[in-house]
């Protein structure tokens, strides 16, 4: 078994990739303004400059998409933690350097722009979002460490892999959002950052073919730890769990999603089923992750089944309590 290659080694070899990559994004690329997203005219003051306090009935959005576009916003907050994360596994020499500073900057414009419709609209309870705000960030996002899970990235390998599952899953999350707000200017927004997520997984996608073009061994070691392990970022959200049924079960990130929309697009784009140069243990882990999307199947399946249950019974509640006021109102 030959010996893996140090951080610096792969960050060496692959700087010009990196390099070429960064060129590309430039291009691609479109500066935009949060302010431009947001409907100013709808706001007026709370209750601290004279105007009135938030009330559930002042939110527009479904439950779902309330639900989702808070969990996206509060996911965004932790940047600081995330570009910390990056930056102690690429380098902040060079073209590694740029990138770290750029994604972060770009990747700020989400939060601000988020947080200023939600509280400019009334969508959500301002109060409330700060201190999820105030608490998320407290606990940062450190995988490994602080009771965090295990997840914790060890290599380079590691912190590009999961960002690409990460930022793609974060893209189709805030795509999906967009759609359930049913607002032209959030589903503009929202579309805008989705973006944004696009370019910058299609730049840590491909910097992650390259490593595993060059040392396809150590990348699968990556990979596979990383998919058998995967959990968004907002998982430290409070509430999480509760928060992620109510969006699975809105159709806007469910297993099936996470499936067919993250998994399997950045598995076939490197080929992971029809390469060759896998030996050992890592052609194993490459056999292992082609069990796990079976896993995955079976658990969109088991999803889908409570879910038609679920949606069964809420349907026949909201039957019962119609006839109830029927009934009320033919004996009023």
């Amino acid at each position: 078994m030959s010996k893996d290659l140090t951080d610096l080694e792969l960050l060496t070899e692959l700087e010009p990739v990196a390099e070429k990559l960064i060129n590309r994004h430039m291009v691609m690329c479109k500066d935009w303004n949060p302010h431009d997203y947001i409907p100013w005219s709808e706001g007026k003051n709370y209750y601290a400059l004279g105007g009135q306090d938030w009330d559930i009935e002042q939110s527009k959005l479904s439950e779902v998409a309330r639900v989702a576009m808070v969990q996206n916003l509060l996911t965004e907050d932790n940047l600081p933690a995330y570009h910390r994360e990056i930056a102690m596994n690429f380098s902040m020499d060079g073209p590694w350097g740029f990138w770290v500073n750029r994604w972060t900057a770009e990747e700020n414009r989400h939060g601000i722009s988020l947080r200023d419709y939600l509280v400019v609209t009334r969508n959500c309870d301002p109060v409330e979002l700060e201190q999820l705000r105030m608490e998320q960030m407290t606990r940062g996002f450190s995988p490994g460490q602080g009771e965090q899970g295990d997840l914790f990235a060890e290599s380079l390998f590691d912190s590009v892999m999961y960002v690409t599952f990460q930022e793609l899953a974060t893209r189709v999350s805030h795509r999906n959002t967009g759609k359930e707000c049913r607002d032209p200017v959030a589903e503009q927004l929202l579309a805008r950052i989705s973006n944004d997520e696009n370019l910058h997984m299609i730049f840590y996608r491909d910097i992650s073919e390259a490593g595993l073009d060059f040392a396809p061994n150590q990348a699968m070691r990556s990979l596979h730890r990383v998919l058998r392990n995967f959990k968004m970022p907002g998982y430290t959200v409070p509430e999480f769990r509760r928060k992620a049924v109510v969006i699975a079960v809105g159709g806007v990130y469910d297993p099936r999603i996470h499936l067919e929309d993250v998994v399997m697009p950045v598995l076939k784009k490197w080929r992971i089923f029809e390469r060759e140069d896998f030996t050992g243990e890592a052609a194993e882990m490459r056999d292992d992750l082609a069990k796990l999307v079976e896993e995955l199947e079976e658990t969109c399946e088991k999803f889908e089944d409570a879910k038609a249950r679920r949606l069964e019974r809420e349907a026949q509640k909201a039957e019962k309590k119609a006839a109830k006021a029927a009934l009320a109102g033919a004996n009023a």
